[in-house]
Parts: structure tokens; C-alpha cells; sequence
């Protein structure tokens, strides 16, 4: 049983992952119409839809990661702060810490973004906002990603340390 838990998480985890890259290629995409001398407000909007979809791909992982190695954090209006705060945590003898706090930063200006997108129906985005987001995102994309597969090696380690233990 614990086997099959094992392996669901990390299929689950790699998937999570894979969705994570998709919006990034996206998001290149979106960058290319950016540097466009006219940009359409529609353009703009898209790229704020796949700005917020990446940061929310990123908050399903950490919720993943969270409900499998601790438990899942109560929805007390302070949620999305709460859960990639949680991501910084190494916990002694349950799992290290997925995010550093430079990757933090990095999400946690996304996450930011986020929260205005999904209120910003009364008046719009910045354009000039959205386009220095994405490109920010994009130069420092492999901030979060390569913490990631960090994590996944340290916890692939962890698992196969218990598994060996008597």
C-alpha cells in the first residue's frame, strides 16, 4: 500500500510538472506577441490568463506536495500565502524544503499577480505590468523548476533511505 501512495505521488508530481512546462511554452509564445510595437489589449489579457494559470499549475503542485508529505492547510482567507509559505519549510524527518527563498520571492510576485487578475474585472490590466512580469517569469524561470527537481531527487532519496530501513 504504501508503494502504490509512493507512486502515485510521484506520477502525480511529474505531471504537475509537465503542466507547469506547457504554460511556460505558452507563455513564450505570449512573449513573442509582447514585443510587438502594437500590442492588443487582447493580447495582453491572454497573457495574463497564462500568468495566472502558471502561478495556480505551481500552487497545485505545492498542494500535492503538502496533502502527501504533511497534511492540507485550512482555507482561513490567508490560503495561497499560507501554502507556499509552507513550501519554504524543511520539516525535520518528514520532507526538505521545495522552495529556497529566492524561488519564493520569484512565485510569490506571481502568486501577487494572481490575486489581482482574478479581481481586476473593474478595471483592467496594466499592460506594461503584464509584459515586465512575463518577461521576468521567463528569464528566471529555472529558479523554481530546477528547485523542483531538486526536491524530487531528495525526496526519491528519503523514500528509497525508508524503504531500506528495517
Amino acid at each position: 500500500m504504501e508503494e502504490t501512495k509512493i507512486a502515485l505521488f510521484l506520477a502525480d508530481f511529474d505531471h504537475q510538472v509537465a503542466q507547469i512546462n506547457n504554460i511556460y511554452e505558452r507563455l513564450e509564445i505570449k512573449s513573442k506577441a509582447l514585443s510587438k510595437n502594437k500590442v492588443a489589449s487582447e493580447t495582453v489579457e491572454s497573457a495574463g490568463y497564462w500568468l495566472h494559470n502558471l502561478y495556480c499549475a505551481y500552487e497545485d503542485l505545492f498542494k500535492i506536495v503538502s496533502s502527501f508529505w504533511e497534511n492540507n492547510i485550512r482555507d482561513d482567507g490567508s490560503f495561497h500565502q499560507s501554502l507556499i509559505r509552507r513550501m519554504l519549510l524543511n520539516i525535520e524527518g518528514v520532507r526538505p524544503s521545495l522552495l529556497s527563498e529566492k524561488a519564493f520571492t520569484h512565485l510569490d510576485e506571481l502568486r501577487s499577480f494572481r490575486h489581482v487578475f482574478r479581481h481586476a474585472y473593474s478595471y483592467g490590466l496594466d499592460d506594461e505590468r503584464v509584459i515586465h512580469l512575463i518577461n521576468r517569469i521567463l528569464n528566471n524561470k529555472n529558479i523554481p523548476l530546477v528547485e523542483i527537481q531538486r526536491f524530487k531527487e531528495k525526496v526519491t532519496t528519503l523514500i528509497a533511505l525508508r524503504e531500506d530501513s528495517p
